[in-house]
């Protein structure tokens, strides 16, 4: 997927969130949160963040004035659609023409958690993945049978149009896209403010009625700090079974558990991210970057990075580099 990297001057960096009756509060207080305010140390402008709806909506409990109607939404750059309560209800009209719009404008359109069933009635996901929290995946399918429905991720990238799983999962959409629009570092430094992790690796399949076991016993929960710690080097999946005192076999299948990836996709998402960190923090150039991230040569991180990203290291670092 190519991605072009956000201009983030006005009215781009625009985000409308949707607010219609019947929705949940917590994920639209989240997006105010993550978007209203930029952490410390941002060097350019931050987001302009507007609540958009018909009239007072009824959002959880609470009774919300919103700041601009709904045709708000097609003059904004990102548009954030929180969660549905009743998922069985067709949603608002108006919002699924508002969001038609906002997408034929050029708006990024977001949704959260069971907000996808709003994107689904507008057609924006016609042909694409999606996700939603895993209690509504079998419904969101077979109700949208043109979407190809991933229960197992925290939340799926389409470009344009992305959505997330349940709850928590939302703010790892939020900081998804604050790393898109303004890289790994200033992503990191709102994640600590939250007190969030910056990133979570795997899918909500291991959330869902399975037991998780404590993080002393887990089997993977020595071995993950320490492949972070010796990136730099060629790892194999036999070297991490050995340190694991597992079989290859049985690694994957506890990788898989623990993160919903492979062994080696797991590592190889792990030195994209160290390369992005070096491009944004350092003046080292690709080939020192690329072998301080364990890719070798400079060929191959920037295929790696540019398959993953959508633009080479060199406009990267361009784009990022406070």
């Amino acid at each position: 997927m190519t991605r072009t990297l956000p201009d983030m001057s006005s009215p781009a960096r625009t985000v409308a969130v949707a607010a219609t009756d019947g929705m949940l509060h917590f994920e639209l207080a989240l997006a105010a949160e993550v978007f209203g305010s930029a952490p410390d140390g941002v060097p350019g402008p931050w987001y302009e963040v507007e609540v958009c709806g018909a009239q007072p909506v009824r959002v959880g409990r609470f009774l919300l004035e919103p700041d601009r109607g709904l045709d708000r939404l097609a003059q904004a750059g990102t548009v954030i659609v929180p969660a549905l309560a009743d998922v069985d209800a067709d949603p608002p009209t108006d919002l699924v023409d508002a969001l038609r719009a906002a997408h034929a404008a050029g708006a990024r359109v977001v949704s959260l958690c069971t907000g996808v069933f709003a994107l689904a009635a507008a057609g924006l996901l016609d042909g694409l993945r999606a996700t939603t929290h895993w209690a509504h995946t079998e419904v969101l399918a077979a109700r949208y049978p043109r979407i190809e429905v991933d229960p197992d991720v925290l939340y799926v990238d389409n470009g344009r149009v992305l959505t997330s799983a349940g709850k928590a999962a939302a703010m790892d959409l939020c900081l998804h896209l604050i790393r898109l629009d303004h890289g790994s570092a200033v992503a990191n430094a709102l994640a600590r403010r939250l007190v969030v992790p910056p990133h979570r690796a795997g899918g909500q399949a291991q959330f869902v009625s399975t037991p998780v076991p404590a993080q002393d016993d887990h089997p993977l929960a020595e071995l993950l700090p320490w492949i972070l710690e010796r990136l730099d080097q060629p790892l194999t999946v036999e070297d991490l079974a050995r340190r694991a005192n597992l079989s290859s076999r049985h690694l994957g299948r506890q990788f898989r558990a623990a993160t919903g990836t492979t062994p080696l996709q797991w590592l190889l998402t792990q030195r994209i991210r160290r390369a992005q960190e070096l491009l944004e923090r350092t003046d080292e150039s690709v080939d020192a970057i690329a072998v301080a991230s364990g890719m070798g040569t400079a060929t191959t991180l920037r295929r790696h990075f540019h398959r993953t990203l959508g633009v080479p290291p060199d406009t990267y670092r361009r784009t990022f580099r406070s």
